[in-house]
């Protein structure tokens, strides 16, 4: 039997590790979605399965159906959605203002609901099926700078907890990933990774792939990579003040005085 994987994002970074990955699986038929088509015709062409692809902003109000065409027109079913498209524009609240926090919910939050909400009539009719959302450490600790992001993922986390017991009973599977620190393209860690107290803080995209497929396939209700930072989550629910204590004595001024250009 074939295992159809819709996998967005994917044209690098987890989204790429998670297509390879899924590659290996048996009967695996997969569908990229990520805006730069040259980079998902490579992918595809790499992978030795049966490959399609659509190249869009899934932002865009058209995205969805046209994810939904592709998959009925080249698949019966859809076995597993991974929502790992997501993008992150570091701002102060004062500097950044609603319209950060807009951008950012509506790649990160909006076009998630969207296309999941186009594709849950197949994965209902495919069940058992799965959906991984791809969140972030930043869905349970909030940073300075990072609000807006952390919102998008805090929404995601949430709303992925009510899908999964809504869902449970036409069976499909609703989970979740929270990577932290992932060595891609744009972030290669050097700093990070060349310290002996930081190190244990970054991951690759192949594990962050490997999580994915334990939540999606083996039906897990979420996972962090790397592990630890699960210890960060519990101790920001158990202590707050102790969680924004350190936050606090590492942030410096560089957003405390920050003021938005023409803002009034």
């Amino acid at each position: 039997m074939s295992l159809v994987a819709i996998v967005t994002g994917a044209s690098s970074g987890i989204g790429a590790a998670t297509a390879r990955r899924l590659a290996r699986e048996p009967g695996a038929e997969l569908v990229l979605v990520a805006r730069r088509e040259e980079r998902l015709r490579e992918l595809a062409a790499s992978l030795a399965v049966r490959t399609t692809y659509v190249a869009a902003d899934l932002t865009d109000a058209d995205a969805p159906g046209r994810v939904a065409a592709h998959l009925s027109d080249h698949h019966d079913r859809l076995d597993l959605l991974v929502n790992n498209a997501g993008s992150s524009w570091r701002a102060t609240f004062a500097d950044g203002g609603y319209e950060n926090v807009r951008r950012t919910m509506d790649v990160n939050f909006d076009s998630v609901v969207r296309l999941s909400d186009a594709l849950l009539p197949t994965l209902r009719a495919s069940s058992p099926s799965a959906i991984v959302n791809v969140a972030s450490t930043a869905a349970r600790v909030g940073r300075a700078g990072a609000g807006a992001y952390s919102a998008s993922k805090f929404a995601l986390a949430g709303w992925t907890d009510a899908l999964y017991l809504e869902e449970r009973p036409h069976g499909v599977h609703v989970g979740l990933v929270l990577p932290g620190f992932i060595v891609t393209e744009g972030f290669p860690a050097e700093e990070l990774r060349g310290k002996r107290l930081t190190s244990w803080m970054v991951s690759d995209a192949d594990t962050a792939a490997e999580a994915i497929i334990d939540v999606g396939l083996g039906r897990r209700a979420e996972r962090y990579v790397p592990r630890p930072y699960a210890l960060a989550a519990a101790v920001r629910v158990v202590a707050p003040w102790l969680v924004r204590r350190v936050q606090a004595s590492s942030t410096g001024r560089a957003f405390t005085t920050s003021t938005r250009p023409g803002g009034d």
